[in-house]
This record gives C-alpha cells, sequence and structure tokens, in this order.
C-alpha cells in the first residue's frame, strides 16, 4: 500500500499547545462573541474586584491552559499503566508527575491526584474506612466544620451515623470533647479539619484520640493545604492515616481533590490485610468516580510544581500575616472577631451586634467590588441562606503583593461600606449612592496598585488571545 505524502504545512502554522490554544481562542472570539465577552468580563472583574474569599485563590495562565490542553480529549479509566482504554501513553506520564510532584510537596508516601474535588476525596476516603452504618466523628457545620464530615445535608450524614464535636467557651476546638466523644461512640473515623476556623489544628493531638479508641485519622486540610505545604501551618501528613485537600482553595491549582498517606500508607485497612494505599485507590477508582479529568491532572501538575517555588512560600508567608493584620484592624473599628484573631489565613466576623445580616453585609460589599461570603457562626440562628456572619480570607490579596501594611485600607473600606449599607429586612438593604460610587472607584485603584500578577495572558497577538479566562 503506498502512502501519499502529506502537504507541506504553512508556513505560518502553529501546532501544539500553543498553537491550539491560539486556534481556539480565535475561533471562540469569531464563531461566538456572545460567551467570548462574558469569559473576557470575568478577567476585567477579577482584575478590579477585592477578593477576600477565604475558599480561593487565582490560578497561573499556565495552570489555566494546562486544564485547557488537549488531554481533556483523552479517555482513560483506570491508572497508569493499568487503562480500560487505549491511547493514554502521555496522560500516563502526566498522572505520574502530578503524584510525584504531589508527594514532594507534601513530604507524602502515596497521591490519588484523580478526585474531582475534596469532596469527592473525603466521599471515597469514607467509603472505604466507614461501613454503612458505621460511626464518624467531625466539627460540627456550625462550629466551622464542613459538609462532608457528616451534615445531616450531605450524604455523609445520611450514610452513616455522624456526632460532632464543638468548640469551647474562647470559640477553640474542644479537644477534651473530642476525647470523650471518641470514647463514648468508638467511630471508625475521626475527621479533623475544618471550612470556617481560623486556629491552629492540633493534628498530633487528633492522632492521640483516634489511636486511644482504634480510629482512622483524616486530615481535611482543604482550607489550609498552601501553608501546610509552605511550612505555615503544620503538616499532618504523618499524623493522619489519610489526609485530603481541594487544589483550588489555596494552592492555585484548577478545581479538583487530591488524597495522600504518609507513614502509615502501609496500614492495613479495616480488612485487616489490604494497605491504605492500595484501598485508597480503589476507592477512587472503580468504587466512587468513573473516568478521571485529564487535562486538570495536568493542571494539578503544573500547579504542584509552582506552589514548590520560593515565591509561592513568600506568599504563604504574606497571606498569614496579612490575615493577621486585618483581624486586628477590624477590631480595631469596632467589630468583633470570633476568637479575638486567627493563625491562618481566615477571618471570621460575627455580625450580631450590628444591624446587618451575613447575606446583607455580602451583597453590599459586592457591590462596592470587595467580595466576602456569609457564614454560620457559632450559636447562629439564622438560616446558612442568612447567616450571622461573614468569613474573609487573604489568599488573593496576598497573590496581589498585599501584606500587614496593606490591610488598614482594606478594612477600611470593608467598615466604610458597612457604615454605608442600612438594613431594610433581613435580606434587603440600600447603600448610600454617593458612598457606593466613592467606594467602588477606591476599590478600583487599590486593584491598580496591587495588580494580580498573571490576570490577563500577554501575547504579541492580542487579537487571538483576548479571551485571557479562556486559557
Amino acid at each position: 500500500m503506498t502512502v501519499a505524502p502529506l502537504p507541506p504545512l504553512p508556513a505560518e502554522a502553529e501546532y501544539g499547545q500553543l498553537g491550539l490554544a491560539r486556534a481556539g481562542l480565535a475561533e471562540l472570539r469569531r464563531e461566538d462573541p456572545e460567551l467570548a465577552e462574558l469569559l473576557d468580563a470575568e478577567v476585567r472583574d477579577q482584575d478590579t474586584t477585592l477578593a477576600m474569599i477565604a475558599s480561593a485563590s487565582i490560578a497561573a495562565p499556565s495552570v489555566l491552559a494546562a486544564g485547557g490542553s488537549a488531554l481533556s480529549n483523552v479517555t482513560a479509566e483506570g491508572y497508569p499503566g493499568a487503562r480500560y482504554h487505549p491511547g493514554a501513553a502521555n496522560f500516563d506520564e502526566v498522572e505520574r508527575l502530578a503524584v510525584s510532584r504531589a508527594m514532594d510537596l507534601f513530604g507524602a508516601r502515596y497521591a490519588n491526584v484523580q478526585p474531582h474535588s475534596c469532596s469527592s476525596a473525603n466521599l471515597a476516603v469514607l467509603a472505604a474506612l466507614v461501613p454503612p452504618g458505621g460511626t464518624l466523628l467531625g466539627l460540627d457545620l456550625d462550629a466551622g466544620g464542613h459538609l462532608t464530615h457528616g451534615s445531616p445535608a450531605s450524604v455523609t450524614g445520611r450514610h452513616y451515623r455522624a456526632v460532632h464535636y464543638g468548640l469551647d467557651a474562647h470559640g477553640l476546638i474542644d479537644y477534651e470533647q473530642v476525647a470523650a466523644l471518641a470514647a463514648e461512640h468508638r467511630p471508625a473515623v475521626l475527621i479533623a479539619g475544618a471550612s470556617a476556623y481560623p486556629r491552629t489544628l492540633d493534628f498530633a493531638r487528633f492522632r492521640e484520640i483516634a489511636d486511644s479508641v482504634g480510629a482512622y485519622l483524616l486530615a481535611d486540610i482543604s482550607h489550609i493545604a498552601g501553608l501546610v505545604a509552605a511550612g505555615e501551618h503544620p503538616s499532618p501528613v504523618d499524623h493522619a492515616h489519610i489526609t485530603t485537600t481541594s487544589t483550588y482553595k489555596q494552592l492555585g491549582g484548577p478545581r479538583g481533590g487530591l488524597i495522600l498517606s504518609g507513614r502509615d500508607h502501609r496500614t492495613p485497612g479495616p480488612d485487616g490485610r489490604t494497605p491504605l494505599d492500595r484501598l485508597m485507590q480503589r476507592a477512587v477508582f472503580p468504587q466512587n468516580q468513573g473516568t478521571p479529568a485529564p487535562a486538570a491532572i495536568a493542571a494539578k501538575a503544573r500547579a504542584f510544581a509552582l506552589a514548590a517555588e520560593p515565591r509561592f512560600t513568600r506568599t504563604a508567608r504574606l497571606t498569614v500575616s496579612g490575615a493577621h493584620a486585618l483581624a486586628a484592624e477590624l477590631g480595631r473599628l469596632g467589630h468583633r472577631v470570633l476568637t479575638g484573631g486567627t493563625d491562618n489565613h481566615m477571618v471570621l466576623i460575627d455580625l450580631r451586634d450590628s444591624r446587618l445580616t451575613g447575606v446583607v453585609a455580602e451583597r453590599a460589599l459586592e457591590e462596592c467590588g470587595i467580595l466576602v461570603n456569609r457564614n454560620r457562626i457559632p450559636g447562629d440562628t439564622r438560616s446558612p441562606l442568612v447567616t450571622s456572619g461573614v468569613r474573609l480570607g487573604c489568599n488573593i490579596l496576598a497573590q496581589r503583593g498585599m501584606g500587614p501594611q496593606h490591610m488598614r485600607e482594606c478594612a477600611e473600606l470593608m467598615h466604610a461600606v458597612l457604615a454605608a449599607t442600612t438594613p431594610l429586612s433581613d435580606t434587603e438593604y440600600r447603600v448610600d449612592p454617593h458612598e457606593r460610587v466613592q467606594l467602588r472607584e477606591h476599590v478600583r485603584a487599590l486593584c491598580a496598585r496591587h495588580p494580580l500578577p498573571h490576570a490577563t495572558v500577554r501575547a504579541d497577538d492580542p487579537g487571538a488571545l483576548g479571551t485571557g479566562a479562556a486559557l
């Protein structure tokens, strides 16, 4: 059989990932300008908004590019070297790279990069370690826990018998209560982790309690993974049997999850035979997930590499010092800061002494270009859609290069917005129109002075790469 030679390539043709990205963005702008404009608008909004969402960070363009790569076209159930579909040779190497980088970053001996989120990672771990109807012990949702730690609103609160520990009079985790509840209920899994807790977690103490009742310790570090990786928060990897995290909240990665294990990776699972690392492999695939997201795993690999660089460590230090200063400034302005401050990136404000609810504060601040989120607080009597508090964090502020010296301006902007807001009900309000315009411009100016490091793509051909959010 004679094969005709391929025609010569046009001199201007571009191939590989860059050529695909350029062609895709040009096609998007040409053929779907409505969608392209929405993506461009998102880039502009992120450039000009003071984002203090504690559960968010900004992904670098190289991370976004990997997440939008041709690996999205690959179907590859299974793990490297043992796929259920052909054509995964490149993806095998990408996944191996992501696993290696994750282990190096966190000092782990096992990593699974396939979970689509930390929630799905938690579900897989619990399914592997807790029998249906078995007991788990986690932090109560209103005390700062997470839905997947046994909340009745989650499948974890329906398929398992969930017991919850809480906080002491100072708003700190009550370790004596944790120990007492563990002794009483003998959980299969003890969960150490939170989504709204501003203080350091004592993983060694949690492990001591877990060992005392023969429980597995699961550490969920979704909110503090970047601080752990940078050494700004103690690591649970060699204290917990299993550690889970998301890859976007603090790691600057794509939407996704990660399972890690340290010295206990070969500890037998509940059957007394299967080691935890093999158990976790099965728990993710085929027990809880099907096909992985290859491009997302490539983006994780890139994010892990960036998180290993000195610049990431410097940003993590700014995050912690900035949050400490922000809490102090808000307290100085008369706001009630829960626990009196913070040890990590997160600041929680109790609004019950004010006229505002959490949702009113969130929406009023958003009108002026400041993003925080409403949050229930200990003892809250309002619904999760209303709440009596707000949660804010310094991840993205630190990525802008903003540290302690900039927090007075941020706190005063927040305070001015709330002072200009008149509540009309628990959900309705009015922001003084003149103040809103002035404050929004102030926020824009502050963001311009401290721009995001990689908010838009700079290229020789801005027409082809105009849709920055798509890269």
